[in-house]
């Protein structure tokens, strides 16, 4: 019997239009391994400090993030980028699942992804996440930033030349799940 691997994807955002989750749900039939994106709306959690968790404990949102991703063979995260580093909300998200565990992203094969209206695609916060994320248990397998989203995504779907720089990517993160 052939067991279907998990790949757990969502973006570094909480806008109810962002565009790395649209990259996100665009990739979606990419993949041959089961896709499960979630969004970091349904994953509510107030601003980490340290006062807070003491006296609050971890949110049941964050407890139940960290279960998806304890459940999942693979991760990709499509950050997007603030003044040229993580939003607000994924640095919260991550501070709040490193009280769970520091390895948070537990060794797994993980792609980070970034897209923008600009022409550098996020770059800044894709060298942010792959310097520190490893740190944090991530196994980068790969990432790649698509600047000018909106000439690149046209009703709901990503150009030909866009999925075939990422194609490779999704087949690394594939097969990096399998062994």
């Amino acid at each position: 019997m052939v067991f279907m691997k998990k790949i757990l994807a969502f973006a570094g955002s909480n806008s109810s239009e962002s565009i790395n989750h649209k990259f996100l749900e665009a990739l979606e039939p990419c993949f041959s391994e089961h896709y499960q994106l979630v969004s970091l709306r349904d994953f509510e959690a107030p601003l980490f400090g340290v006062d807070l968790k003491n006296s609050e404990g971890v949110p049941e949102s964050m407890i139940r993030l960290s279960e998806l991703m304890q459940e999942a063979d693979g991760l990709i995260v499509s950050a997007a980028e603030h003044n040229g580093s993580m939003t607000a909300v994924l640095k919260n998200t991550f501070d709040w699942l490193s009280i769970l565990n520091p390895k948070f992203f537990l060794f797994k094969p993980t792609l980070f992804l970034s897209t923008s209206p600009g022409g550098r695609g996020g770059k800044s916060v894709l060298n942010h996440l792959t310097e520190i994320m490893p740190h944090r248990g991530a196994e980068i397998v790969g990432s790649f930033g698509l600047g000018n989203f909106h000439e690149n995504y046209v009703e709901g779907s990503l150009s030909t030349v866009v999925l075939e720089e990422v194609q490779p990517l999704i087949i690394q993160l594939e097969e990096a799940i399998k062994r």
